[in-house]
């Protein structure tokens, strides 16, 4: 569901251009309105949608679930601290989801220069950096040969 801008509610911020990971968001130099660039290139990650103060990005739905010409609503409740986002379905009935915008609290995650550089082990592991303490558990699980069905040589 690639996102889309009401240009009536944008006030050309550039939080949802700041936020885009896959960089299509972009900022019109002649009417200072956001708009995506290449929504078949859309991530669907809806970063921008829940950045944008002004509930000016929604997020067209797929045919399965929302019926030519509807969107999906999102709507942003920064004093509530949550994400709303009611879909439509075919048959008529309506879905509600409430998410918070943040599931941690400002400033409780280490930029990566807070961190130690990686050592020379760490590099050649199969783990990602910071695991499994981030996760908070001892070790990761492993699969070994043994827990196969066949064994694997």
């Amino acid at each position: 569901m690639p996102t889309f801008v009401y240009m009536t509610r944008c006030d050309g911020c550039g939080y949802c251009v700041d936020i885009c990971p896959s960089d299509i968001m972009h900022i019109d130099t002649t009417y200072r309105r956001a708009y995506n660039i290449e929504p078949n290139m859309c991530w669907e990650c809806y970063s921008c949608v829940k950045a944008c103060p002004q509930n000016a990005i929604d997020a067209r739905g797929y045919a399965d679930f929302a019926p030519l010409g509807h969107s999906v609503r999102a709507l942003r409740e920064e004093t509530k601290g949550t994400i709303s986002w009611k879909i439509k379905f075919r048959d008529g009935t309506e879905k509600n989801f409430v998410s918070p915008i943040r599931t941690t609290p400002w400033g409780s995650i280490k930029a990566p220069a807070d961190y130690d550089a990686p050592t020379e082990d760490a590099m050649k592991s199969q783990e990602l950096a910071h695991e499994p303490d981030a996760l908070h558990i001892e070790a990761l699980p492993v699969l070994t040969p043994d827990k196969f069905k066949q064994g694997v040589v």
